[in-house]
């Protein structure tokens, strides 16, 4: 579990929730953008599971930390998979830009560019 702290406020919800939150949050704030998306919580000290609101994106400051849980965790996959399903989640193609480590880089690879140059 995670405590997320957005706004001089705190949130508990699932590592997987978390790590996309964070992720999405970087890659809006990347695009120059601020958006609104909602993410699931457990409420204390009841438990009771709920969502939250937030704001994510540029100026908008959302840290990730541990957090000791002894009870249960709350199955949030369905949250984590609605955060990656945003159109801004990072998404990176399947082998995109991967070789053997023994082999040679592809004769268009330019170290100096950091990526692919027009053969």
């Amino acid at each position: 579990m995670r405590r997320i702290t957005y706004a001089g406020d705190t949130v508990i919800t699932t590592d997987d929730v978390a790590e996309a939150l964070v992720e999405l949050t970087a890659a809006v704030a990347n695009y120059g953008r601020a958006e609104a998306v909602r993410i699931p919580i457990v409420l204390e000290p009841s438990g009771r599971v709920d969502e939250a609101e937030l704001v994510i994106g540029v100026g908008n400051d959302v840290l990730s930390a541990p957090v000791e849980w002894d009870a249960d965790e709350p199955d949030f996959s369905e949250g984590a998979d609605d955060l990656r399903a945003h159109e801004s989640y990072p998404r990176r193609a399947e082998g995109a830009h991967l070789y053997a480590v023994d082999d040679e880089p592809p004769a268009q690879w330019d170290p100096d560019l950091e990526g692919f140059r027009d053969a």
